[in-house]
């Protein structure tokens, strides 16, 4: 007969969230414009982790996790091209010191889906400044919240993003335009490689 199982040590048990889809108002991204124009659910103030996430965090506690992976939202952060909100950041790093507080590793995701609405009226993913745009947001947020993260994830799922918004059209930017989906597929590699070497040079 089977002995009991044991998971090993250090296993990472938690769950995972999106900024947009639990933080609530996130007024300065093309998702919450997609929300307005097409009729689709709109997420509102969504669970308010925005200011509730002492409390969200005390019920991961409450559930014996040990580790946390959330995303930080780009279009708070860097509301207008090139203007970076520092009480933004700062909120950032009180939410990420909070799980800290707590014991919970980080697992921070750098761009989970959204974009800032100034990024996308200038063609998001398929523009390929948005790879330098991107590439100047991690500069700029990483060096200020490395201390609270134990691992960085980059971009989330880009396949999927690619397959629901060219491909199904039923996310940003919702367009049939082969040629765009190969430039986003394009750029989200680059972006990739770029923010993955900047991350290993400097927070290895």
């Amino acid at each position: 007969i089977m002995g009991r199982l044991k998971f090993p040590e250090g296993f990472l048990w938690g769950a995972a969230t999106s900024a947009h889809q639990v933080e609530g108002n996130n007024t300065n991204s093309d998702w919450w414009e997609w929300e307005q124009k097409k009729g689709h659910i709109k997420s509102g103030i969504a669970c308010d982790q925005y200011n509730r996430y002492e409390q969200d965090f005390d019920l991961i506690k409450q559930l014996n996790h040990n580790s946390h992976r959330l995303s930080i939202e780009w279009s708070r952060i860097e509301p207008k091209n090139g203007e970076f909100d520092s009480q933004e950041i700062e909120h950032y790093k009180n939410v990420l010191k909070a799980l800290k507080d707590r014991n919970i590793k980080v697992i921070l995701t750098l761009w989970h889906f959204t974009l800032p609405i100034w990024v996308s009226d200038l063609g998001g993913w398929e523009n390929g400044k948005t790879v330098a745009f991107f590439e100047r947001f991690v500069k700029r947020i990483v060096p200020e919240v490395a201390e609270y993260v134990d691992m960085f994830i980059t971009l989330n799922e880009p396949g999927v993003y690619v397959y629901e918004g060219y491909i199904q059209r039923v996310w940003p930017p919702g367009k049939k335009s082969l040629f765009g989906e190969i430039k986003t597929i394009l750029n989200l590699a680059s972006a990739h490689k770029k923010a993955y070497k900047y991350l290993h040079s400097n927070f290895p």
